[in-house]
Formats: C-alpha cells, sequence, structure tokens
C-alpha cells in the first residue's frame, strides 16, 4: 500500500488514535486537531496530557483493553503507537471495519510534508535538547514553527506547538527505523551510537539507517551533521548530499571560538567558515550543548534567520523537564534543608552519562552523587564495559534495579554485578534495590556542596520528591 497522505482526508474527518497518552501520539493528536479534524483515542489512564486533549475536543476511552468503538466506526484514519500490537483489541476491530491503519511514525512524516520547511532531529544523544533550542530561536525570530519534542518544554507549555504551514520541527528517532517514514527538508543528524541493539543487530545497520534517514532529504534541502562523529562520516561518505558541518575546531564549517565557562555555563562565538557571526552564554550546561547550539544555529542560518536573533532566542533556553534539571535542595536525616542541589536527569546511555557527569564538574561542588537506574536488560548487556566507564567523574554511585521497559528480565543482566564491576575501577558504588532505602541512605550523608543525581529514563524521577520532600525549585 502507498504510502498515506494527509490529502486523503477530508475536512472535520475523525482519526482515531490507539495509545493517544503518549509524549508523541499525543502532540500528533493536538496537531490534528489544530488542522481541523476530529480526534477520538483511547490510552490505559487519564494524565495531564490527555485531559488537556479532552479539553481541545478529544473524545477518549481509558482503562486496559479499552476500545472506543464509537471512535473506530467513524474514524476515517486510525493511527497506533508501537506499543499497540496485532492482537490489541482496536487494532482488531479496525481491521474488521476496513479502516486504513498507520503507526505513528508514517503519520507524522504525512504531517512534515505539508510544510513547506521541515527538520527532522536524529542522533543517538541530544535529540529533545536540540528540537527544544530550536522551538526558542524560531518563536523568538517570530516564525510560528510547529514543534513536536520528547520532552516537556516550558515555553510551549508540553510537548507540541501548532503554528503555522511554514516551518515544522520534530525529533526523529531511529528505533525501529521510524525515522525512514519522514519527509524532512533538513536532515539533523547530532551523533550516531549503538542504542537500540534489541533492533538492530549492531553499530553498522544503525549506521545504515541513518544514511537512509540522510538520503530522505528532498526539494533541495540539506543534511547538517556533526562532523566530529566517525560515524555520522561514515553513514553520509558518498551520499553526495549538501551536507553542512558543525563541531569544536574550525575544520568544521560552524564551529566555537573563545569557549570558556562562566559559573559552569558555556560562553563562545560562534564562527561560520572562519567569520564570527554572533555571541552566546549558554544556560544549559556542557560541551555536548555548545554542539546542540551549533547544530541549532547551523538550522536557523539554513532558514535565513539572523544569527544574533537565533542566538538570542537560544540563551532564553534553560533545559527541558528531566535534562539537567535543578529540582530543590536534599533534605538531611533530621528533616532540614541542605545545600545540596537535586538535579534530575533523562541520560541513560553510557555517553549521555559520561557528559552529564562531566559538565557537572564545571559548577563549584563538594561531592558528585549519582542514584543511577538502568534502562532495559539489552543496552545494560550489550553497553556494559562502556557502562563500567560511565561514572569516573561522580565520587559516589548509588545504582538500583533496572527499568525493563519492554522487555522481560534474561536471567543473566544484574545490576549488582555490574556496581561489582564499576567498584572494581575504585569507584565509590553500591547497589541499593528499594527507592525508600535509596532516599534514606542519600539523606545521611548528603552534605552542604554536594550535587546529587537521580539518572535514568525510568521510574528513578520518583526519588526527588523523597529527597526534597517537594521542596521545588523555579525553573
Amino acid at each position: 500500500m502507498e504510502r498515506f497522505n494527509i490529502s486523503e482526508l477530508k475536512d472535520n474527518d475523525n482519526i482515531h488514535f490507539i495509545g493517544i497518552g503518549g509524549v508523541s501520539m499525543s502532540g500528533l493528536a493536538h496537531i490534528a486537531i489544530d488542522h481541523g479534524f476530529k480526534v477520538t483515542g483511547s490510552d490505559w489512564n487519564e494524565s495531564p496530557i490527555t485531559k488537556r486533549l479532552e479539553g481541545l475536543g478529544a473524545d477518549i476511552v481509558y482503562g486496559h483493553g479499552a476500545v472506543n468503538e464509537a471512535g473506530i466506526r467513524s474514524a476515517a484514519l486510525v493511527v497506533h503507537t508501537a506499543a499497540a500490537k496485532e492482537d490489541n483489541p482496536e487494532m482488531i476491530l479496525a481491521r474488521a471495519e476496513n479502516k486504513r491503519i498507520i503507526d505513528r511514525a508514517e503519520f507524522l512524516g504525512a504531517i512534515m510534508k505539508n510544510y513547506k520547511n521541515a527538520v527532522g532531529v536524529a542522533g543517538t544523544h541530544g535529540k529533545t535538547t536540540t528540537t527544544s533550542m530550536l522551538a526558542h530561536a524560531l518563536i523568538f525570530a517570530k516564525l510560528d514553527p510547529t514543534i513536536s519534542v520528547g520532552g516537556e518544554l516550558d515555553l510551549i507549555d508540553g510537548n507540541i506547538r501548532a503554528g503555522s504551514h511554514d516551518y515544522f520541527v520534530t525529533e526523529a528517532c531511529e528505533y525501529t527505523n521510524s525515522f525512514l517514514k519522514f519527509y524532512p527538508t533538513v536532515s539533523l543528524i547530532t551523533n550516531i551510537e549503538e542504542d537500540h541493539l534489541d533492533f538492530f543487530s549492531g553499530i553498522d545497520e544503525i549506521i545504515e539507517s541513518f544514511r537512509q534517514f540522510a538520503q530522505l532529504t528532498h526539494d533541495g534541502g540539506k543534511v547538517v551533521a556533526m562532523g566530529g562523529d566517525e560515524n555520522v562520516k561514515k553513514a553520509l561518505d558518498g551520499t553526495k548530499l549538501d551536507i553542512i558541518t558543525y563541531g569544536l575546531t574550525d575544520e568544521f564549517d560552524y564551529y566555537p571560538a573563545r569557549l570558556t565557562y562562566h559559573a559552569g555555563y558555556p560562553v563562545f562565538d560562534v564562527m561560520r567558515r572562519g567569520e564570527k557571526i554572533c555571541s552566546l552564554h549558554l544556560n544549559v550546561p556542557g560541551e555536548h550543548n555548545v554542539l546542540n547550539a551549533l547544530a541549532t544555529i547551523a538550522v536557523c542560518d539554513i532558514w535565513g534567520v539572523d544569527p544574533e536573533t537565533a542566538a538570542r532566542g537560544i540563551e532564553t533556553f534553560r533545559g527541558t523537564h528531566r535534562r539537567f534539571e535543578r529540582r530543590g535542595f536534599v533534605k538531611n536525616k533530621a528533616g532540614e534543608d541542605t545545600k545540596a542541589i537535586l538535579i534530575d536527569d533523562y541520560a541513560h546511555h553510557p555517553t549521555e552519562i559520561k557528559a552529564t557527569l562531566k559538565a557537572a564538574k564545571a559548577f563549584e561542588h563538594n561531592r558528585i552523587i549519582c542514584i543511577f537506574q538502568p534502562h532495559t536488560y539489552s543496552r545494560t548487556r550489550t553497553l556494559w564495559k562502556e557502562f563500567t566507564e560511565a561514572f569516573d567523574d561522580c565520587d559516589e554511585l548509588i545504582m538500583t534495579h533496572i527499568y525493563a521497559a519492554r522487555e522481560v528480565f534474561d536471567g543473566v543482566t544484574k545490576p549488582e554485578n555490574l556496581v561489582k564491576d564499576i567498584a572494581a575501577r575504585g569507584i565509590n558504588a553500591k547497589y541499593i534495590d528499594d527507592f525508600a532505602d535509596i532516599a534514606k541512605y542519600v539523606k545521611e550523608i548528603a552534605a552542604d556542596g554536594d550535587i546529587v543525581f537521580t539518572m535514568g529514563a525510568g521510574d528513578v524521577t520518583s526519588i526527588g520528591a523523597m529527597l526534597t520532600e517537594n521542596n521545588t525549585i523555579k525553573r
């Protein structure tokens, strides 16, 4: 069957979303409503996201195995999340009703095709932050972009912004090759590493997937690529695409000059092929965010945004939720505030962990204490050696149980054993399974000047409320 095209739908047609409460699915539902379509959906649980959609007019049913019969029967199109399998009761009903059924990625690609300028932000790391920086820059430049971001961004009060049909910015995830259904006019690749090895066979297949993504770039578009990444080079080698590079040295098209750190945050000039085009004082830490900002400037430059205007927009960005997010001050065992700051971070890949801890070291601190929850057995198992080397910049590591997500225990991968291998490198590391026990322990050891991380892509973030007792810091 040919790829779905939005033009197949008529005004006021109903689109039904199976799993409407997910971050990406809810964003697509929001855009569909903004485009004038009716929206129905289903999800396991009610949430602030689904309540927002209901406020916009969506009809949603809830519960495990929930079936929105009216929504399915009236739908001109059914869009499903990747988690909806063939035996999902709504999928069964949709097939019985001979409905057109597509997955989330194909629907997102169809939306992208309707925009004059559309960037897909791809890469193993940095997608959410770079997409968010682009949102800040383009909104500051008054270009009224449509934004789909994989995190909660205060600027747009959530994960989606429905704007004009001229500019579209979205994350482009490689998992299950979903980004190969997109239609970018600008393809941005931040980096390429081994990840999602429950789907990919290894780095060669991942590189090939990114190569195919880059080759989707259409309408005389450009590829913006992190030039210092060897795997990105391999993906783009011989493609004959119009490639613009960025990196930390002057061998690339965009690079920083006079890079320093002020109170832990990067300050630098942005250079374009030897010419200074703007200056930047970031309000997010780390060398990795210097690279994300350069990528953002490069995309804005392609779209004719004045670099200084883009830079001022980027400077208004103070992070998305769960990316180096300051959450409060840790209480001690007596329930009194310390001056130990709690930071919540989504890092769950060894490279992300290293970058986050390195960024923390640029701030004045006593100790760096990291509470880490591994994410999925497959990632932990296949990147075991890399995980053992990821925590060298923390003074104490507390690891907890693996967040299984879509997986089941493989009978082999145990975080207790990973802790032993990390400790063998001389790191003060221990395993504590129960979250309440972790909070109790950290309250006993936290001291003024400590930086305490809750880190991982699972539910480790919930420890934060136990440590601060909800004494949060405004962003």
